[in-house]
């Protein structure tokens, strides 16, 4: 019998590989994006520290989305998790994509912190 493959457990064991090579630290912290169906989540981390400097997501009351699972909304996280970040005198950081493929909502999120600011 074939056993179905759960497709988090992949993005998972995928997500520790990336992280064995990539560290946030105090100069460079990690960008770090969380993608459910419903919404989208990005954080920047000190992992020497253990604390998350800034945060933002597709439920901030800021943004006001209707639907938090597109490439609109991802979008509109980069644009705010980058202004953010330059609240915090932050300009780099290491992207972690947190296992999912560079694609879509994640690509969207990305590209969005570069063009307001954030360098990775």
């Amino acid at each position: 019998m074939i056993k179905k493959v759960n497709r988090n457990e992949v993005r998972k064991a995928r997500h520790t590989r990336v992280r064995n090579k990539i560290s946030g630290t105090t100069d460079i912290p990690r960008l770090n994006v969380f993608r459910s169906n419903n919404n989208i989540f990005a954080q920047i981390i000190d992992d020497t520290k253990g604390e998350t400097l800034v945060s933002a997501s597709s439920i901030d009351k800021e943004l006001k989305l209707k639907n938090g699972g597109n490439v609109e909304a991802a979008t509109k996280v980069g644009e705010l998790i980058a202004k953010r970040a330059k609240k915090a005198k932050i300009s780099n950081v290491v992207f972690d994509r947190g296992g999912y493929l560079y694609h879509g909502r994640v690509k969207a999120l990305a590209e969005a912190a570069r063009e307001n600011g954030l360098n990775f």
